[in-house]
């Protein structure tokens, strides 16, 4: 029965590798937001400028829009907010709408530019 006790942090730490943390997770959730006018989830568009998750689970996160005009930039962050708060563990969210620097295509990750056909 000692060498279960032993090994059982063992299996624990591996499985604590192998399922995503929740940074991972909320950037998951992140790439199933779209701008509507681009069919291109968010993070791919380079539209996540930072992702943080503290000790205790509050999710910090960063964004713009591709310009101050965007027509959903009163709904965006609100369903970027509210699908992050759905994951499990998360304790706090709070999502910011920055504008500096702003947005330009430089900023989209290979994806996107496959997807828009820009490679």
């Amino acid at each position: 029965m000692e060498e279960k006790k032993q090994d059982t942090p063992k299996r624990e730490e591996a499985q604590k590798q192998e399922e995503p943390g929740l940074k991972e997770k909320v950037i998951e959730v992140l790439r199933t937001c779209y701008d509507p006018e681009i069919p291109v989830n968010i993070y791919e568009l380079g539209l996540v400028y930072d992702v943080h998750v503290d000790e205790n689970n509050h999710v910090h996160v960063k964004m713009t829009l591709t310009s101050p005009a965007c027509p959903v930039a009163g709904t965006l962050p609100g369903e970027v907010e509210d699908k992050i708060r759905l994951l499990p563990g998360v304790k706090d969210v709070k999502v910011e709408l920055v504008w500096d620097p702003p947005w330009t295509p430089d900023k989209m990750s290979d994806i996107a530019r496959y997807e828009l056909g820009m490679m």
